[in-house]
């Protein structure tokens, strides 16, 4: 075994040294298995690039340790230069001097010396510790998984497909597309959401280099890129998805309902079900929790009426085991449950119902088809008031980020209502307008200019239930007047948070998740799409609230990410 190389970056970019590494330099020496150190004023420039290529092949050092400012910024330069001088980069570490800089004062560079010995040494250890795999080298594996059936999952899904590799597009629903497959139009050209995503979602579902592995989630994950095994479990459907024809016979015939997901509760499913007309795959699953058989011991319509036969009620969760060499995550959103909003009354008053729920009222294929009526008794709304940042810029009691498509949404949402309601009120209460996408602006001012929609500039205080209307307390605060709007109908912009599950999804992958959930990139100016993890990539909703726009963008980045890696190898 040779010597761990040692690289003192004192980092003097910005005209002053943070610690003296001629401390470090002096006490490194007495190891004997630390090869003499070598320090640049500033590693990542091109000249300390230089010096560090030079040190290394010059000497017979086989792990090193670079100290950095910013290892997110320079440690892929760093390991590119270790790989092309034939070091193994398993046995060497770019380590953040940070943490030890934090307690020492400024100019205290003798004792911010010590502090980074601390870690150096420590570092030194354990990269000695480290063992070479007696493995025999196994193949890069280029093929992909896309975890999420999303529009962002779909876009990096056929941009590789295209590409020519494998892809494992992975959903835990029984069909692709993800939330857009709720929304009726987007903005701000109001196209048809479905004439937008069907023709993708067939796309990916007939794609001869894209794999559907829907109703599945991900239940383990080993090794590293180009060699990394997923263990997935696939749900019981209690349909045979192989002898399916998806005629939906059995969904036509069976009597039990129950209040659906999909429709935001406001319309009824069967205990057999798809999502949606255009779902892909259009295979029904069944719903044990609701099911006659499974809950009473009887009823077996499906069974009896499905010409061939593929009602299986013994199905049993199975397990199958991939290999990928790259991982892309994009597991979108959910909205903040308007029921945990209490203090405002926003969970216990009827026809309150949060943005997807409008959605659904405005689709053609929603509960309603397509008419806006307010749920509790089917009536068309005439004063709808429209609130945002709910649960969204609320540090003291819920999520202190800015959802970011709200307001775009709200203003679609509001003119949706008077193109359908034409004698309709619409009020908007907001903090403050965020509309920085191309033609969004325009949209904005469209929507109060040619349809009327009255903006409110603050926050509402309380909501509260008054014969058939629902009373909106709130304040106009540039005009410093209280509103009180006895409205029919109030639609939330709730926060957008991480789906569910995707905190526990992040330890499995080993990658970084934020405090509330959202997956964290190795740097969110340089490396917006690496998880800081080689060979997992992340895109969309998953790492934090965006529109479609930028979603799709982040997609088509991540795909490519994925196929400089596979260029490399």
């Amino acid at each position: 075994m040779g010597s761990v190389g040692v690289v003192l970056c004192p980092c003097d970019l910005e005209g002053e040294p943070l610690f003296d590494p001629d401390v470090l330099t002096e006490k490194l020496k007495g190891r004997k298995d630390v090869l003499p150190v070598v320090y640049r004023s500033a590693a990542c420039s091109e000249s300390g690039v230089e010096a560090i290529r030079a040190f290394v092949e010059k000497s017979d050092v086989d792990r090193i340790v670079v100290t950095c400012l910013r290892p997110e910024l320079f440690g892929p330069t760093c390991m590119r230069v270790l790989r092309q001088s034939g070091r193994n980069t398993a046995f060497s570490e770019v380590i953040d001097i940070r943490p030890a800089l934090a307690s020492v004062e400024k100019g205290g560079l003798k004792e911010a010396a010590e502090h980074v010995l601390d870690l150096v040494e420590k570092k030194i250890d354990e990269v000695r510790g480290r063992v070479p795999s007696l493995k025999e080298k196994i193949p890069f594996t280029k093929r992909v998984m896309v975890i999420g059936g999303g529009i962002t999952g779909i876009t990096a899904s056929i941009d590789l497909g295209n590409a020519g590799y494998e892809v494992l597009l992975v959903d835990r629903l029984p069909s692709i597309g993800g939330r857009m497959l709720q929304l009726s139009e987007t903005f701000p050209t109001l196209d048809c959401a479905q004439c937008t995503l069907t023709p993708k979602t067939v796309e990916t579902g007939q794609h001869p280099q894209i794999r559907l592995i829907t109703y599945s989630e991900i239940e383990s994950v080993s090794g590293e890129v180009g060699n990394i095994l997923v263990k997935i479990r696939r749900k019981a459907a209690y349909v045979d998805w192989e002898k399916c024809t998806g005629c939906g016979l059995c969904q036509e015939k069976c009597p039990s309902k129950v209040a659906s997901e999909f429709e935001r509760g406001m319309g009824l499913g069967k205990a057999i079900y798809t999502l949606s007309p255009q779902a892909v795959p259009n295979k029904p699953v069944i719903n044990r929790e609701v099911c006659r058989f499974f809950t009473k011991g009887k009823c077996r319509v499906c069974e009896k009426v499905c010409p061939v036969g593929a009602i299986d009620y013994e199905q049993e969760d199975t397990f199958i085991e991939e290999r990928v060499g790259a991982i892309i995550v994009a597991t979108g959103f959910d909205l903040y449950p308007k029921e945990e909003i209490g203090e405002y009354g926003y969970g216990d008053v009827p026809d309150v119902i949060d943005g997807l729920a409008f959605e659904r009222l405005n689709s053609a294929s929603g509960p309603t088809a397509g008419e806006i009526r307010r749920p509790s008794d089917g009536h068309i709304p005439k004063e709808v008031v429209f609130i945002q940042c709910v649960a969204s810029r609320d540090p003291e009691r819920y999520m202190p980020y800015c959802s970011r498509a709200c307001c775009m949404y709200t203003a679609k949402h509001a003119r949706l209502y008077k193109h359908k309601v034409h004698d309709g009120r619409a009020y908007i209460f907001y903090m403050d307008i965020r509309s920085m996408g191309k033609g969004y602006e325009e949209f904005i001012q469209q929507g109060m200019e040619e349809e009327g929609i009255l903006y409110l500039r603050g926050r509402v205080s309380r909501l509260f239930r008054d014969n058939d209307h629902v009373v909106v307390w709130g304040v106009d605060t540039l005009t410093g007047k209280k509103v009180e709007i006895a409205a029919d109908m109030v639609v939330l912009a709730t926060a957008m948070i991480p789906s569910r599950g995707v905190k526990e999804l992040a330890e499995k992958l080993g990658i970084k998740a934020d405090e509330y959930g959202f997956l964290t990139e190795a740097h969110w100016k340089l490396y917006p799409v690496e998880s800081g993890v080689e060979g997992i990539y992340l895109a969309g909703c998953a790492q934090g609230p965006k529109d479609i726009a930028d979603t799709v963008a982040q997609g088509n980045a991540a795909a490519s990410k994925v196929q400089a890696l596979f260029a490399q190898h």
